[in-house]
C-alpha cells in the first residue's frame, strides 16, 4: 500500500510527524532525516523490523515501510512536462549514484566508507535542487497533479485537482479514511482491472527478499 498527498499536506506531515513519532515504533525516513536515503519521497519505517529489498542494496535505514508520495502541479504544455521530468530523472539518478545504491550487495560495496561531510553536503545540494524541480509549478493555476517519482508511464499517475480534493470516507480495517470520490476511475487508470487477482503463480512479494520481525527471519 502507498500513500499520496498533495505537496502542501506532504510538507506539513514531514514537518510535524517526527515529533509525534519520536517515542513510537516508527521513523519518518526522508532525504534529509537519513543522509544515505536517496529517494524523493518519504517512507514511514517500523523501527523494530529489518528488511532487505530486491535489486536495491544501499546504506539507508531499513525496516518494514509505507511509501508516502507527494503530488505536485504539472504544466499543461507537453514540452514543459518533458523538460521537468527529464531534469527530475537526471537529478534523481545522480543522487542515487552518489548515495551508493546498487542492484546487488557485494563485498566491495560493503567496504565502501560512510559518506563524509563534504559528500553529504554535495548530495544535500542535489536533493534540494531536485525538490525545487518537483515544486516548480505549484504556485501556478494548473489543474493537474502528478507523482513525479512514479514508476508507471507518465500519464498514468496524474490526478486533476478536483479528483484530489473531492473526497469520501471509507472503512479500512479498523480505521475510517478519506479517499477520492473517483477512486475507481483513478485505480482503473493506474492498474486496469484492479479487482481481479493475478494468476496464483504471479502473487509474489514484489520488493522484499528478507524480513526480520519478532526475532524471526522470513525469506
Amino acid at each position: 500500500m502507498d500513500i499520496g498527498m498533495t505537496r502542501n499536506d506532504y510538507e506539513q506531515f514531514a514537518k510535524y510527524a517526527p515529533a509525534r513519532l519520536r517515542d513510537s515504533h516508527y521513523f519518518l525516513q526522508t532525504a534529509y532525516s537519513d543522509h544515505n536515503y536517496g529517494f524523493s519521497y518519504m517512507k514511514l519505517l517500523d523501527r523494530y523490523t529489518y528488511i532487505e529489498e530486491k535489486n536495491n542494496a544501499n546504506n539507508a535505514r531499513k525496516g518494514v515501510f509505507i511509501d508516502i508520495f507527494p503530488f505536485d502541479r504539472i504544466p499543461d504544455d507537453p514540452a514543459s512536462r518533458r523538460n521537468q521530468i527529464t531534469r527530475f530523472k537526471l537529478l534523481d539518478s545522480r543522487i542515487i549514484l552518489k548515495a551508493g545504491y546498487g542492484l546487488i550487495e557485494t563485498p566491495l560495496r560493503r567496504l565502501k566508507p560512510d559518506l563524509d561531510p563534504d559528500q553529504i553536503e554535495s548530495i544535500t545540494d542535489l536533493k534540494q535542487e531536485r525538490d525545487q524541480v518537483m515544486r516548480q509549478y505549484n504556485a501556478e493555476p494548473f489543474l493537474n497533479l502528478k507523482n513525479l517519482a512514479s514508476q508507471y508511464a507518465y500519464d498514468k499517475e496524474i490526478l486533476t485537482v478536483a479528483e484530489s480534493t473531492a473526497l469520501t470516507t471509507v472503512p479500512f480495517e479498523s480505521l475510517s479514511v478519506k479517499v477520492p470520490v473517483d477512486y475507481d476511475a483513478i485505480l482503473t487508470r493506474l492498474y486496469g482491472d484492479y479487482m481481479t487477482l493475478p494468476p496464483e503463480h504471479q502473487r509474489t512479494e514484489k520488493h522484499i527478499s528478507k524480513l526480520i520481525m519478532d526475532n524471526q527471519v522470513f525469506q
